[in-house]
């Protein structure tokens, strides 16, 4: 199999990349510097010199020698910018390649799986406990707001039309479809609002989603035959923009009203459509009147010619119920499957299509409680402050009495009062299921529970049932050590059982990889995150609550991305695992859910992870006694290493002054401020993960991917335990997708790039710092993994990777020339083509995000 995905790839992709990418640089697209033409010896004076050590700057200036003697500053600054045009088109070539091949380069014989999971099941005898799994078990994948997609809805239009004529082999339109991109702007000129990114992601729902969803669960019902009326949860969908106001001031409770009737309207439109084709099948007598009166209501919900009346979910499910009892009595069951299919939809999606997940952060919320107890002092008794903590969250649960808020001065603090009674307006339009969620990001602590439930009551709900699940989000590696303490201390109050007692007795609890990640480093974040997990299922399980796990997984590893298919597998029984909840953003949204194809592989591989998982013995994947005290030394020896790096009077001024960090804020990628705080001098903790992580990968060293991990495996090495950490790779799931994951970080990096930094006055002992560590990094894991070169066993993604990393290095050549031009435009007091030089950075952004899919 790996070897005809390897030819397939060569073939489908790597060769026909060559066929058109030809045909793209030769399009009349700019007769005057004829970029096309000279792009491909840009690429080669790119690779040749960094492969003889020379800097972006003499690269660039010796080509310029030799190819555009004549050219001013001004004629190689525009020769550049189109440099970077052509490169972020090419990348789009290069993605819509992979995608129209995606079935020839991919293992997706997904059916096959399925039926490979049910013979297991019929051979062990274990049907019944599949049955019983398949009621219990759930996939949530919730789409996040996230800036980390750089295509604009016209871009993303002509790459879906450049895969289907890619497919059918029509050179003539694949060559207009390209002269169309070379004419069409990539840059947003001003940022998106909060409601445009979640119109762009909702786009993902009605077009890929929704087809996807129901033929995944088609093939399920298939191959198990299990009675799906009864579980209407087992694959779900979450959405963050236009409900996540974490350190995003824009998104308000307007925002919020839009988006949910505009996935309401979305969902509508979709089930009218299908409401249609069951009719061009279902036109028999007493049938066909029924779907014609759904059609009708469809339509008079989306023209609003019954003003705002809405369908309702009960009704429509007894006439498509009606219609069933009809088909098999009188119509011999014909097209039934079609039905049934069109009524699972029905079922998964209500009339929300999304939950709509409200998210604020900790401090907000303590600030807004503050406010609201300032207004009304009474709510609290005076001497608060100076409780035992079990007293303080008692006092805060107790708290039923509904207060009519006035407008307070400031924005965000009546936004997160208000965003209360948003959820109780949604749940009222699209049922509960459209917004129940309220996340606590950077908990620290059940007394930000306690204020959330108190703001709900206090601003929405009153005394009536609390119909919200109030989810911590810990993200800290201090929080995620306390993590379990934190919510024994919640499950011992009896008011707050009282309320997990009226939502199933389940309880969510998030775990962020991506802050994790930038506060402990890649193996402590990791380590410290599935400690927590066993931590806080061994207290759930004693309290009899099922905890559930929701994940904010980002694009790459160092944001807890990678492979999450083996990620999931690898859950030992110590951690709960009969839900799978994750965040999917940016690129990883249209790279893993851009096409139906790619989505309905992708949600059932995650499925097939998690059933499997709870299935069959979790035993093999529970680490014992001495691997654990491995991984422990592992991860504190990786976490000195990292926190070393980050003390490190140099770490910040170096992503100032050598990353392309700031240029994120000015990129027009989302609605979201880059950064916390509204500090004018940068600090570690108002760092954002994405904007950190990416300036890491901009300059190709993706140090929270790999950093501290060569330390921490060479000290074992040291002390004579070099086998034993083989052998933890190669018997541990876990510690093998770990590893594997940062090899994956590694893979992307290009040292050469920036090798002139060594020889800086300033920077050049701290590039040494980096350098020397991945050297080291990737020197031990290939000893302990046995390969040969990093992701050896996974040719798919080493060849993508490898054909994107050479495309794009003519941009990254660039970007980092224009950062040398700003420094030394800076140096002498020379700001004429500054500007110029900085809108080059952040145009270069774009391109090297794209082309790694996963890079923040």
């Amino acid at each position: 199999m790996s070897e005809q995905i390897q030819k397939s790839f060569k073939e489908l992709v790597e060769l026909k990349f060559q066929l058109y990418n030809s045909l793209f640089l030769t399009l009349p697209l700019d007769a005057v510097e004829q970029t096309g033409l000279l792009l491909p010896l840009l690429q080669e004076a790119c690779s040749k010199g960094f492969e003889n050590g020379k800097s972006p700057e003499d690269i660039i200036n010796s080509f310029f020698m030799e190819h555009k003697s004549g050219f001013n500053e001004k004629d190689r600054i525009t020769f550049l910018f189109k440099v970077i045009q052509y490169v972020e088109r090419q990348i789009v070539l290069i993605d819509a390649l992979e995608e129209a091949a995606y079935g020839k380069i991919h293992n997706v014989n997904d059916s096959n799986r399925w039926e490979q999971i049910y013979a297991k099941v019929k051979n062990r005898n274990i049907e019944t406990q599949l049955e019983q799994l398949l009621q219990s078990f759930g996939l949530r994948v919730v789409l996040t707001a996230h800036p980390t997609q750089f295509y604009p809805g016209n871009v993303l239009a002509i790459s879906n039309d450049l895969t289907e004529a890619i497919e059918k082999g029509d050179i003539a339109f694949v060559r207009d479809l390209l002269q169309q991109l070379g004419k069409t702007a990539f840059y947003r000129k001003k940022k998106p609002t909060a409601f445009d990114e979640a119109t762009a992601l909702t786009w993902y729902l009605g077009n890929v989603f929704y087809p996807a969803v129901g033929e995944l669960m088609d093939r399920l019902v298939q191959t198990f035959a299990f009675d799906f009326s009864r579980h209407n949860a087992l694959l779900s969908l979450g959405f963050w923009p236009g409900g996540d106001r974490d350190g995003n001031p824009f998104v308000t409770v307007n925002t919020t009203r839009k988006v949910a009737k505009n996935l309401r309207n979305t969902l509508t439109t979709c089930y009218l459509q299908d409401v249609k084709q069951l009719k061009r099948r279902l036109s028999f007598d007493g049938v066909y009147g029924i779907l014609t009166d759904l059609d009708h209501i469809l339509e008079a919900e989306l023209t609003h010619i019954n003003g705002e009346k809405n369908v309702d979910l009960s009704y429509f499910l007894n006439r498509i119920n009606e219609i069933e009892v009809l088909l098999v009595d009188k119509h011999q069951s014909l097209f039934l499957d079609k039905l049934q299919s069109f009524r699972r939809k029905v079922q998964l999606f209500g009339f929300h299509f999304a939950s709509i997940d409200i998210r604020q952060d900790s401090r907000i919320i303590k600030r807004t409680f503050d406010a609201v107890l300032k207004e009304f002092p009474t709510i609290l008794p005076e001497n608060f402050d100076v409780l035992e903590l079990q007293e303080q969250l008692e006092l805060l649960l107790k708290i039923e009495e509904p207060i009519e808020f006035t407008v307070f001065d400031d924005d965000v603090i009546q936004d997160t009062c208000e965003s209360f009674g948003v959820i109780s307006e949604i749940q009222a339009m699209n049922g509960e299921a459209g917004a129940h969620r309220y996340i606590i990001s950077n908990c620290r602590g059940v007394l930000d529970i306690g204020r959330v439930i108190a703001l709900a009551r206090l601003c929405s709900f009153g005394k009536q049932k609390l119909s919200l699940d109030i989810i911590p989000l810990f993200e800290t590696v201090d929080d995620l050590h306390k993590a379990g303490k934190t919510m024994n201390v919640l499950y011992t109050n009896g008011i707050y059982m009282q309320h997990l007692a009226q939502r199933n007795n389940k309880q969510t609890v998030m775990l962020g990889f991506s802050d994790g990640t930038k506060d402990g480093g890649y193996l402590m974040a990791n380590w410290s995150i599935y400690r927590a997990k066993e931590d806080i299922t061994k207290v759930s399980r004693n309290n009899t609550i099922e905890v559930q796990f929701f994940d904010g997984r980002g694009g790459p590893p160092a944001r807890g991305g990678g492979d999450a298919h083996k990620f999931y597998a690898a859950m030992g029984k110590e951690i709960e695992s009969k839900q799978i909840q994750i965040t999917v953003q940016g690129q990883t949204i249209s790279s893993h859910y851009g096409i139906k194809e790619a989505a309905v592989h992708n949600l059932g591989h995650l499925l097939s992870a998690g059933i499997e998982n709870n299935l069959f013995n979790r035993s093999a994947t529970n680490l014992n006694k001495d691997q654990r005290k491995l991984i422990d030394e592992l991860s504190e020896n990786s976490f000195a290493k990292y926190e070393a790096l980050k003390k490190h009077e140099l770490f910040i001024p170096f992503l100032e002054e050598r990353s392309t960090l700031k240029y994120y804020g000015m990129a027009n990628i989302g609605s979201r401020p880059s950064k916390r705080g509204a500090n004018t001098k940068l600090r570690f903790e108002d760092l954002r993960a994405i904007p950190f992580v990416g300036a890491w990968s901009q300059l190709k060293q993706n140090v929270p991917g790999f950093f501290g991990v060569g330390t921490a495996l060479k000290e074992q090495a040291e002390k004579g335990n070099l086998q034993a950490c083989s052998d933890l790779y190669h018997s541990s799931i876990f510690f093998k997708t770990l590893i594997s994951n940062s090899m994956q970080s590694m893979s992307k990096t290009n040292f050469s790039i920036t090798r002139y930094m060594e020889q800086d006055e300033k920077f050049g002992g701290f590039w040494n710092i980096i350098h020397d560590e991945y050297l080291l990094s990737k020197e031990m894991v290939l000893k302990i993994s046995g390969l040969n070169e990093l992701l050896e066993d996974n040719p798919r993604s080493r060849m993508s990777i490898n054909l994107r990393e050479k495309v794009v290095l003519p941009l990254l050549a660039i970007q980092q020339y224009a950062l040398i031009e700003i420094q030394k435009a800076q140096q002498n007091g020379n700001d004429t083509f500054l500007e110029k030089y900085e809108r080059m950075v952040m145009r270069s952004l774009f391109g090297n995000i794209n082309a790694s899919r996963n890079s923040v």
